[in-house]
């Protein structure tokens, strides 16, 4: 008898050898391992987005608090730097560090810090100079630092930089705002001080003040110059090769501490400024040395001493007298010497310095210091030597043989003194 298989007699589920293969009751699940892979692909994808834009905006050298790029990766604080009174990295260990975005301490009895300390300091706008922006950083540790920043010293090497930032980290002196560390890379550098907390002698001298608030007295003005005096002796004999030991001497560059004792700054980079943006905005560039005679001497710091005590005295800002051109009336000086031949000596005298009763004698003897510092003349004008030696012998108080206010116009005749002319005698 004969089957007839593909009649199911009815039966349309029937299935199996010798009819066609049943279909599984079951849904197909789509595999476990296949699933996972999916999952672990999409978060390595999310992974290299986030990475890759991290990376990008580290890469971009963002602004810090100081408004600068650094440029360099900044590394967690070395091991020795941690504990207070661990034995000093060796200066050859500090200059690898500073050539990868490290600073370098010059000076042994200052806290180490990093950069990425400065970085997270709060930080305070102290104001853009000549050389560039300063910024005032108070550490998480406690001491405030002044951060300036250079950019035109991209002519100098980082060997030559560097040797001369040593020197500088070896002079100390009472008188002289001691360099801590710095900072290299060839587009800027970083040179960090500490804060001087009652600023400077310019905003002493020129800022305005509440009517309550005295202004600088005599006998603090004359220990101010004395102090500077110091300094600048001291930086004489540190630096003896050097033309110009110090070549920014101004109000601006004289800090006064707590006490008002002088401390110079911005000393000794004529070395490491480019030459252009020196004459361009260093004040021994200003002077008649270089403006007549296209050259400078160590007598060129000596005229911007005499302009300072000018400035002390009669509370005049030099730059108001400084003119690019040539001829008379081109610093505070020709301008005291005009006024002194016409008028009394109490006309050329800051009004705002007190305390002035018994020390006429006294102040007149530096207005003429200061005016033999300011000779024209590099062959007529005093040396440091000399200067320092008068300024020396000063006092607060007239002894006995000394004279109230006299006639300008029989004290000076001419701008050009001489250590004589010091024998004053009583005009009545």
């Amino acid at each position: 008898m004969k089957h007839n298989f593909s009649d199911r007699a009815g039966n349309i589920n029937l299935c199996g050898k010798p009819l066609s293969l049943c279909k599984s009751s079951k849904k197909q699940s789509v595999p476990k391992f296949a699933i996972i892979a999916v999952v672990v692909g999409v978060v390595a994808l999310a992974a290299i987005i986030v990475s890759s834009f991290i990376l990008r905006r580290n890469r971009q050298a963002p602004k810090n608090k100081f408004g600068y790029s650094l440029g360099a990766k900044v590394h967690k604080k070395d091991a020795a730097y941690k504990t207070a009174g661990k034995k000093e990295v060796e200066h050859t260990d500090n200059y690898k560090r500073s050539e990868h975005g490290k600073l370098y301490f010059v000076r042994n009895d200052r806290e180490r810090f990093e950069l990425e300390d400065l970085l997270r300091a709060s930080a305070q706008v102290l104001g853009s100079g000549n050389f560039g922006s300063s910024y005032k950083a108070v550490l998480l540790s406690g001491p405030a630092m002044v951060v300036k920043r250079f950019r035109k010293m991209s002519d100098v090497g980082r060997e030559e930089f560097q040797e001369h930032m040593r020197r500088l980290g070896r002079l100390s002196h009472p008188n002289l705002l001691p360099l801590v560390a710095f900072y290299y890379r060839k587009e800027e550098k970083l040179l960090v001080t500490d804060f001087v907390e009652n600023g400077s002698l310019a905003s002493h001298l020129h800022s305005k003040r509440s009517p309550n608030q005295p202004g600088l007295d005599w006998p603090t003005r004359l220990k101010i110059i004395k102090g500077v005096a110091k300094g600048l002796v001291y930086l004489y004999k540190g630096f003896p090769s050097l033309t110009l030991p110090h070549g920014n001497l101004k109000s601006s560059n004289v800090l006064l501490d707590d006490t008002f004792e002088p401390l110079l700054a911005d000393y000794g980079l004529v070395p490491v400024i480019n030459k252009e943006h020196a004459q361009e905005v260093m004040v021994a560039y200003k002077s008649p040395d270089f403006t007549q005679h296209d050259q400078t001497s160590r007598k060129t710091d000596v005229w911007s001493l005499g302009i300072l005590i000018l400035e002390m005295l009669t509370g005049k800002f030099p730059a108001n007298y400084l003119k690019q051109g040539k001829g008379a009336n081109a610093d505070l000086a020709a301008w005291v010497n005009s006024v002194v031949r016409e008028e009394w000596t109490g006309e050329v005298f800051d009004k705002d310095m007190k305390g002035t009763n018994n020390g006429q004698g006294e102040m007149l003897k530096l207005l003429k210091i200061g005016m033999c510092c300011c000779e024209w003349s590099v062959e007529r004008r005093w040396d440091l030597r000399e200067a320092v030696e008068k300024i020396k012998e000063l006092k607060e108080m007239d002894s006995d043989e000394d004279y109230s206010y006299a006639s300008e116009g029989d004290i000076y005749s001419s701008r050009a003194m001489t250590e004589d002319d010091f024998s004053f005698s009583v005009v009545s």
